[in-house]
């Protein structure tokens, strides 16, 4: 189950960056990590939900990066969601965003 999350996080990392945002290689590693370990502690470890929400493309439609972005930077108040702005820059926090929106993620 954590070798095919892992998998299904590496994948990514492989989807091209957009214009304007410049996240290393190495860095964009660290990102599907902090996905995986961090995320998927309470979204799952295969984004289906659990304490939180589902983060498959299928259960963000209608959410824009940029909604997503400002949720990951300053989380949601009154929930377990906490915010990421003191570890993740808002081109990080973007990156994420977009990752998450690709809809060909299992």
């Amino acid at each position: 189950m954590i070798r095919s999350a892992w998998l299904a996080l590496s994948l990514l990392a492989a989807v091209p960056l957009t214009a304007g945002d410049v996240i290393p290689g190495t860095r964009q590693g660290e990102l599907v990590e902090l996905l995986i370990q961090d995320c998927g502690s309470c979204h799952g470890l295969q984004m289906k939900g659990g304490l939180g929400p589902a983060l498959l493309p299928a259960s963000l439609h209608g959410k824009s990066a940029e909604y997503l972005s400002a949720v990951i930077l300053n989380g949601r108040p009154g929930s377990a969601m906490p915010a990421w702005n003191g570890l993740l820059s808002p081109d990080e926090a973007r990156w994420i965003a977009e990752r998450l929106l690709q809809p060909d993620l299992p």
